[in-house]
């Protein structure tokens, strides 16, 4: 079974989507097996993480911003990619170091998430997107 989730950003930061892959799993009627999604994107990605305290998401944009500044900073002077705007490169880096899928396991009809965990599209660009991440259950 497969599914695509449809995901509007409005710039860099995480979205969760838990609620709706929850519900897709459900939907299918599967009692046992493996979720599997998969960003279709090569500027964004996907993220376990707690979603329990907003703090953390702050926290893990805040990390991601320092470790990858966009290419108007002068320790990115180095970047040639920059044509489609100073947060794409960054953008593309920041994804290549995030999963961009996910396996979950299924058991009861339900993702096996631990209790304060959340599914997010991880968006690296700072305008707004609409993003595709696919769902597919394996038995």
């Amino acid at each position: 079974m497969q599914t695509e989730f449809s995901i509007t950003t409005n710039g860099a930061g995480l979205y969760e989507f838990t609620h709706e892959v929850v519900r897709f799993v459900r939907t299918a009627e599967k009692k046992t097996g493996l979720l599997t999604l998969f960003v279709r994107h090569t500027s964004c990605s996907l993220l376990i993480s707690e979603n329990a305290d907003p703090d953390v998401i702050l926290d893990m944009q805040d990390f991601f911003a320092r470790l990858v500044p966009d290419a108007n900073a002068a320790s990115m002077d180095w970047l040639r990619h920059t044509c489609e705007g100073a947060d794409d490169m960054p953008a593309h880096i920041k994804a290549a170091l995030t999963p961009v899928s996910l396996s979950i396991p299924i058991r009861g009809g339900r993702p096996m998430l631990g209790t304060w965990q959340g599914i997010y599209l991880f968006e690296h660009r700072m305008r707004s997107h609409h993003r595709q991440v696919m769902g597919h259950i394996s038995p």
